[in-house]
């Protein structure tokens, strides 16, 4: 079993697994499958970088559903964060623009920019998507990070879904959600050794101080049970 463990381990060696935040502001596109904990894994990422000293602004460019724009200003809310949102049905990637704009005027650091959940083989969302990282990057130069959210007890689904996004996007890391609870999470072996794509973050519960910087060490540990 410790030579199960060791070999895991040392899958996951290698990888830079913090933000890069180095845009003035940062850029950070969240995106994912409907579902998969988007929206409060904005929140607590958004807490997690208020705590830390930076000035975040949340972009609700899920303008589709209604309920997501309302569950991200409640978030803000709590959270004291400004949000930019559109009216319903407005283009998602002129929010993302609107919000780019709002986050400079205020001279914020971070601008964190929420987006409707999508299958990966709805050929028109995913070109929709891809629209909103094109307008971030022609305004910020380049998006710091695209984050992809992956429901944690997703099955080997996971890969295709990363696959996809990241070439629609260009994902430069996962956060695996839902993760309380029994272990669950090994499909991030496989999504980091066929796509080389660094977990990030894990969602462990639903409270705002529930998500935690992916430790592999202590991940594989709860994955065999030890």
């Amino acid at each position: 079993m410790q030579l199960v463990e060791d070999h895991l381990t040392a899958l996951f060696a290698g990888r830079s697994r913090g933000l890069d935040l180095t845009g003035e502001p940062a850029v950070i596109l969240v995106v994912g499958v409907n579902g998969g904990g988007k929206t409060t894994s904005i929140a607590k990422l958004a807490a997690q970088l208020e705590g830390a000293g930076s000035t975040v602004v949340l972009g609700a460019a899920d303008t589709y559903r209604a309920a997501a724009d309302q569950q991200l200003r409640v978030w803000a809310d709590r959270i004291g964060v400004p949000i930019v949102a559109g009216a319903s049905g407005a283009d998602p990637a002129s929010v993302a623009f609107d919000a780019y704009s709002s986050t400079r005027a205020r001279g914020a650091d971070v601008l964190i920019v929420d987006t409707a959940g999508r299958l990966q083989n709805q050929a028109n969302l995913m070109e929709e998507l891809a629209k909103i990282a094109n307008v971030l990057r022609r305004e910020a130069g380049e998006i710091d990070e695209v984050l992809l959210v992956i429901d944690g007890t997703t099955g080997q689904n996971a890969i295709s879904q990363a696959r996809s996004f990241t070439v629609a996007v260009g994902v430069t890391g996962l956060i695996l959600t839902k993760l309380d609870g029994t272990a669950r999470g090994g499909v991030a072996v496989a999504v980091e050794q066929e796509l080389d794509l660094p977990v990030k973050y894990i969602g462990v519960g639903e409270g705002i101080v529930d998500l935690v910087p992916f430790d592999p060490e202590d991940f594989v540990d709860a994955l065999v049970g030890s």
